[in-house]
């Protein structure tokens, strides 16, 4: 139904698929980018088998559920470990993160690996979403500067 509606992109929560590797083959087949997401408990070896073949993984920053609530710390070393686990597949898939981002914890995402930023509440939420949008545009970027590329197993840039 996603595929009908003109969706380009797909993520599925690890926790709700029984055979993870066919339902990022499916989605494939269907024409579409195929992601996985981590909710924040989620082990970032669960991703060990299909690493080669996701498109992008989304590594939730908070519970799913409801906007607003507060970037969990911890979320920072697990970024690293997908970027350092998708690098030794050899895949250049950006990492994307969600929950609790603003103009501090972009910078600290954006550092540790994340290509893709999912804000909601920091924009929504002020006097001046465009503001804010360019606001964490700029410490994405200034973060990005900064950031070491990442490299495939042969030491190519990814």
């Amino acid at each position: 139904a996603f595929a009908e509606s003109g969706a380009a992109l797909i993520s599925v929560h690890v926790e709700v698929v029984p055979h993870l590797s066919r339902t990022i083959s499916l989605i494939k087949e269907l024409g579409l980018r195929a992601g996985v997401a981590l909710n924040p408990s989620t082990p970032v070896g669960t991703l060990e088998e299909v690493a080669a073949d996701v498109d992008y993984v989304l590594v939730m920053t908070v519970n799913p559920g409801f906007g607003g609530q507060t970037y969990i710390r911890r979320s920072t070393s697990k970024v690293r470990a997908v970027r350092a686990l998708l690098d030794r597949a050899g895949n250049p898939a950006p990492i994307e993160v969600d929950g609790g981002i603003d103009a501090q914890t972009i910078a600290e995402v954006v550092v540790a690996g994340a290509d893709w930023i999912v804000a909601g509440s920091s924009v929504f939420h002020g006097k001046d979403p465009e503001a804010a949008v360019r606001a964490l545009k700029a410490a994405g970027e200034a973060a990005a500067a900064r950031r070491r590329p990442h490299t495939t197993p042969e030491g190519r840039d990814a």
